[in-house]
């Protein structure tokens, strides 16, 4: 090209989730049945929609309108009823004039890190998830800055290291949360998310807060919405319904400000947020359309705690098979619908294998596993003798080596063998 049309971002932009699943097709075609464990889709795995949330949907198609363009920043009986309903709640007030619909929350996280000035940052979590890491870390056209979710506590933010690194580092303009976290499913508890809005605060930063599963929790926790904490500090919670209904095709979320009327430069932010959605129009239509039948529904709530308590069932027989192996740490998840298991340090070496029964996998999985992080050569073995398909946690901008793996698979006897068999291969790879 006469000159590099390359984006000083582009090598930042990396999702791991997905691209594993062309390595896991290549040993598909060999004859290795795959189970798909990287992604969180629960339609994908098996769940289903009750027939009343379909029937409002269907209803909806029936209408002319639903076929319309929206405002840009969505349709307003809907922006009014999610205003409403966070205000049930106390804390921090809204109008439907502080929220905007997006196509999906990576629509959302775009453009809130593409309207930033590339100079400055938003800290992160580590590990991160994908999404966040790599779109803030390209729009700077620098690598991801973070903080650490501690292991040894639950995974939760280490409110020390963050305070540390957002005094040193003035380019530092806002913190980014994930709560419940994807990848750990660490429900954050009120004390610490207080800790983090008092740095943002002491420091004049803004706050981006990922609730996309904040209705998705159990083991008796409930999450902290940033509303109840955030008290003047500006933020953004970003929220949707793909994960809560579960209809992730729907590709619909929503982000509310909180406290723009507070700084005139996160006002003025904001707007160019709304400018830039703007030049798409608007969001897709028939989502927005349905969110205040089907969450007004008074079926709605039984619907979501029949969800909790099938992922409370699951993430204890997960945690009770995984918990006692030697080398790894695992923590129970109490949100979302990840599990992540850390390898201890020194537990992984590079001459470790898995018996692999198809001999072309095998050939496969010895040329890949060269010159590759410790733990994606377990993930890639993994793949290779049981067809167990788990994204490497090295893939989640972070230095820590494990795997994150689901807990959406809806047959009860396929579920109890994934995680059998992980038990089970996990010792053989580190006993090998």
């Amino acid at each position: 090209m006469r000159n590099n049309i390359v984006s000083l971002g582009a090598d930042e932009l990396k999702y791991e989730i997905r691209e594993i699943v062309a390595v896991a097709k290549d040993f598909q075609q060999m004859g290795v049945d795959i189970t798909w464990e990287n992604i969180g889709d629960p339609v994908q795995k098996g769940e289903k929609l009750p027939a009343w949330i379909k029937d409002i949907i269907t209803q909806a198609m029936k209408e002319d309108l639903t076929y319309a363009y929206s405002p840009t920043k969505g349709l307003d009986a809907t922006r009014e009823f999610l205003a409403q309903r966070a205000n049930r709640n106390g804390g921090v007030q809204i109008t439907k004039e502080d929220i905007i619909f997006f196509n999906g929350l990576g629509d959302a996280i775009s453009k809130i890190y593409g309207q930033l000035r590339k100079e400055y940052r938003v800290i992160g979590p580590s590990p991160a998830y994908s999404t966040h890491s790599s779109a803030e870390a390209s729009h700077a056209g620098s690598e991801y800055i973070s903080y650490n979710l501690d292991p040894a506590n639950l995974w939760y933010p280490d409110v020390s290291d963050l305070r540390m690194k957002v005094k040193y580092n003035p380019s530092i303009s806002g913190i980014l949360l994930i709560n419940p976290d994807n990848p750990t499913g660490a429900v954050y508890p009120k004390e610490i998310l207080l800790e983090i809005v008092a740095i943002a605060r002491e420091y004049d930063l803004f706050i981006v807060c990922d609730e996309i599963y904040i209705n998705l929790t159990y083991n008796g926790k409930r999450s902290v919405p940033l509303a109840d904490v955030i008290d003047g500090v500006c933020g953004i919670s970003m929220k949707g319904i793909s994960k809560e209904l579960p209809w992730p095709g729907a590709r619909c979320g929503w982000i509310e400000v909180y406290n723009a009327d507070k700084d005139p430069v996160f006002a003025k932010y904001i707007k160019s947020i709304v400018d830039d959605k703007m030049l798409e129009v608007c969001s897709t239509t028939l989502p927005q359309r349905v969110i205040p039948e089907i969450m007004g529904d008074s079926r709605y709530g039984g619907h979501i705690a029949n969800r909790n308590a099938i992922y409370e069932k699951r993430s204890r027989l997960a945690y009770t098979l995984l918990k006692d192996i030697k080398g790894v740490l695992v923590n129970q998840t109490n949100g979302a619908f990840y599990l992540t298991v850390m390898f201890r340090e020194n537990a992984l070496t590079p001459n470790q294998k898995l018996t692999v029964p198809n001999e072309k996998a095998k050939e496969k999985v010895e040329r890949l596993v060269k010159n590759v992080a410790l733990d994606k050569r377990f993930v890639y073995y993994l793949l290779a003798a049981t067809g167990i398909c788990v994204v490497p946690l090295t893939g989640f901008n972070c230095g820590l080596q494990g795997f994150r793996v689901t807990l959406l698979e809806s047959d009860d006897a396929k579920f109890e063998w994934v995680f059998k068999t992980l038990r089970d291969k996990i010792t053989e790879y580190l006993n090998g």
